[in-house]
């Protein structure tokens, strides 16, 4: 399962009808708009083609000016993420202590460059 945020824009006169198109869509999910034209919100698909079809309906919208993922999560991608973890036994003890306080860790920057 995926699911991408997309940020949808129009121009003030038309929020309202786009928001509207939105939340009478059967493709994606409204969460919330702004002032200016921007409107969040969200689609779920089985696999990214599924999303880029819905973020181009979402495109197609009468009044869209753009619409652009800005988010995107994929189930498959954090489990694959953790099945490495758990392979490997280069992670500091630490992060694994109850008694570390998060004041006390001090970042170094990059921790990809790290391991």
């Amino acid at each position: 399962m995926n699911i991408s945020s997309i940020v949808v824009k129009t121009k003030k006169e038309h929020i309202e009808s786009v928001v509207n198109a939105v939340r009478n869509s059967n493709f994606c999910e409204y969460h919330l708009n702004d002032e200016k034209g921007r409107i969040i919100v969200t689609v779920e698909g089985k696999g990214v083609e599924e999303e880029i079809n819905k973020l181009k309906q979402i495109q197609q919208l009468p009044h869209v000016i753009s619409a652009e993922m800005m988010y995107a999560y994929s189930e498959d991608e954090l489990n694959t993420e953790r099945d490495k973890l758990e392979r490997t036994d280069n992670i500091p003890e630490w992060l694994n202590d109850e008694n570390v306080k998060a004041e006390d860790i001090k970042y170094k920057g990059d921790l990809k460059k790290r391991f």
